[in-house]
């Protein structure tokens, strides 16, 4: 997918969003409630649009896959969670949670570089009966598929990850975490130590609609002190319902990097479009 094919579908799914924003679609506010939750018990299919500006190399498309699938066995629930990242950037860039990479691997001059990045996994195993604290913990493995250098780690990393949320009405509270570490991989390559929080913080309006804000906090702990974090601070606006009998999510948000590493993005559009399937 060129660089071009990737901005179009997120001007496609812009478009996408602001007509079903606006539009009078069957809301389902309980399925609004379920799609805050990153381990609820259903499957769903998000598409994630990001566009990063004021990087030192330029701007960013990325393209998020995250398809979110649950298998129940006995008492418990484990949910499957790839994350497959599709980007086009003009030289490397730092502080993007999939690309932990050290700019001193390779020269970082001005270049388009449009295919894969690192395919991370992770499985969650959660309790099928919660009480007030939703929660979910299990292994993430990145791979090192990237198609170019400056898209990826040239690394296996692997590690711990979690999430623990409540759900008191209209609000979903929570936070999911993620730390990871190299293992094997290219030698020439710095190693890895990364890790990622991401808060997020719903509150249900009607008919479907929400708003939220869902950060992703990045920490590359190989880095010099001053360049080690990024942390974003912003939201937007979603609403779940019914395109016929099809229930999708679409959200909006922004968001501006207060504190980030020398060279990368000062701010981040996104844009989501999830098919939701509930179970049953």
């Amino acid at each position: 997918m060129k660089r071009k094919s990737i901005q179009k579908f997120g001007v496609c799914i812009f478009g996408a969003s602001f007509l079903a924003l606006s539009s009078p679609g069957v809301a389902d506010d309980d399925l609004a409630a379920k799609s805050a939750n990153p381990i609820a018990s259903m499957i769903s299919v998000p598409f994630e649009f990001s566009y990063d500006f004021g990087a030192k190399n330029g701007s960013a498309a990325i393209i998020n896959v995250q398809p979110v699938v649950p298998v129940t066995i006995g008492e418990w629930n484990f949910i499957s969670r790839p994350i497959i990242p599709m980007a086009s950037v003009n030289g490397f860039i730092p502080g993007l949670p999939g690309n932990p990479s050290d700019p001193g691997d390779f020269n970082t001059s001005n270049g388009e570089f449009t295919g894969f990045g690192d395919i991370n996994y992770s499985l969650f195993v959660s309790p099928v009966q919660s009480g007030s604290i939703i929660w979910g913990i299990g292994p993430s493995i990145s791979l090192p598929t990237a198609t170019f250098e400056e898209l990826g780690t040239g690394k296996w990393s692997a590690g711990p990850t979690l999430v623990a949320l409540t759900q008191p009405k209209p609000w979903t509270i929570g936070i999911l975490a993620r730390q990871i570490w190299s293992f094997a991989g290219e030698k020439d390559r710095s190693s890895v130590s990364q890790m990622v929080l991401q808060p997020f913080v719903n509150y249900a309006l009607s008919e479907g609609w929400y708003l939220s804000t869902s950060p992703v906090v990045v920490s590359n702990w190989k880095a010099k002190s001053k360049n080690r974090w990024t942390v974003p601070l912003g939201g937007g606006v979603g609403r779940v319902f019914k395109l016929g009998s099809q229930p999708v999510n679409l959200r909006a948000e922004a968001y501006g990097n207060v504190v980030k590493p020398d060279g990368a993005p000062d701010w981040q559009m996104k844009f989501t479009f999830q098919f939701l399937f509930p179970r049953g």
